[in-house]
């Protein structure tokens, strides 16, 4: 059994620590919008860019300011909306591109039919161009869990575990599963990634949690509420274990433009950028005892 995570970097024991993550940042202007406040004020502990997006280049500009901040890569594999798409920096002749020229909407396309040689090339030049933007670049994770073999079993950690090892990275890939409680049946996989992550060097999680993308009736007159959405939360953080869990949400402003850029869940982003600044959030994380740390912590472990 590898030494517990929290042992590593210094914490007592049973220490319960928490990252406070936000994935996509750079996917649209309501993103960054969100995150750069949320950063900003001390809501978040990191986030992660999407490189190949249109507003990549907007909160590249932000994160190379603030090279205090934990900003990590979202490893890029599709491109799900119907309206507002992305490419490969690699070009779009390759395998990682639907018959439309984007990269495809699925993880399972993506298994189906992604050549491992491409893959490699394009997740190394989505963070070489971070690299190349000035960003202190902390940890790499992946959008829609696209590299985790999660549909088919084909997965592409043989590709990502040594790009994240030669730049000294930590990456989000939970040893104990992804949900609040473990699947039995998945912990097999996961002892297995988690392994490889180990005999490469690599740095992960103990776990990594979110709650669910859309809201619970959502578009109907049973449509969640914030309030629902909060005490879920809030919920999520007293169910956090001894060891190191990552949370992570897509915080954004629910406007016109997000909601004409995404097919759905525009209110939950909406509610996930008032849940971070809402003060129960605070109150919670403090009453139940939470130690915020961030991936900056895990990077440096792995290079010491």
């Amino acid at each position: 059994m590898p030494v517990p995570l929290t042992d590593r970097l210094g914490l007592p024991a049973g220490t319960r620590a928490i990252i406070l993550n936000a994935d996509d940042f750079g996917m649209c202007r309501g993103a960054n919008r969100a995150i750069t406040g949320l950063l900003a004020d001390g809501r978040l502990d990191s986030t992660t860019l999407m490189v190949p997006c249109a507003w990549a280049p907007d909160a590249a500009a932000f994160a190379a300011s603030r090279t205090d901040l934990d900003i990590g890569v979202h490893l890029v594999l599709t491109s799900e909306w119907t309206a507002y798409r992305w490419r490969p920096l690699t070009g779009i002749r390759s395998s990682l591109v639907d018959a439309d020229g984007y990269f495809p909407r699925t993880s399972l396309e993506v298994e189906q039919n992604a050549a491992e040689a491409d893959v490699a090339a394009e997740i190394a030049a989505q963070l070489e161009a971070a690299l190349a933007a000035g960003i202190d670049v902390t940890h790499l994770d992946n959008h829609m869990g696209s590299v985790y073999g999660l549909e088919t079993g084909r997965d592409f950690l043989a590709q990502v575990l040594p790009l994240a090892a030669a730049h000294g990275l930590p990456f989000r890939l939970p040893r104990y599963g992804t949900g609040l409680e473990v699947d039995p049946a998945m912990q097999p996989l996961i002892d297995q990634a988690a392994a490889a992550a180990d005999a490469a060097g690599v740095v992960i999680p103990d776990r990594s949690w979110t709650h669910p993308f859309g809201l619970d009736g959502e578009g109907t007159d049973a449509e969640e509420t914030y309030e629902q959405v909060r005490d879920g939360f809030l919920d999520l953080l007293r169910a956090v274990p001894a060891g190191v869990t990552e949370i992570f949400l897509h915080p954004m402003v629910d406007d016109d433009e997000l909601r004409a850029t995404v097919d759905y869940a525009a209110p939950k982003r909406g509610h996930e950028l008032r849940l971070l600044a809402d003060p129960a959030v605070a109150e919670a994380i403090a009453a139940e005892g939470l130690v915020r740390i961030g991936w900056r912590d895990l990077r440096d472990l792995q290079r010491a």
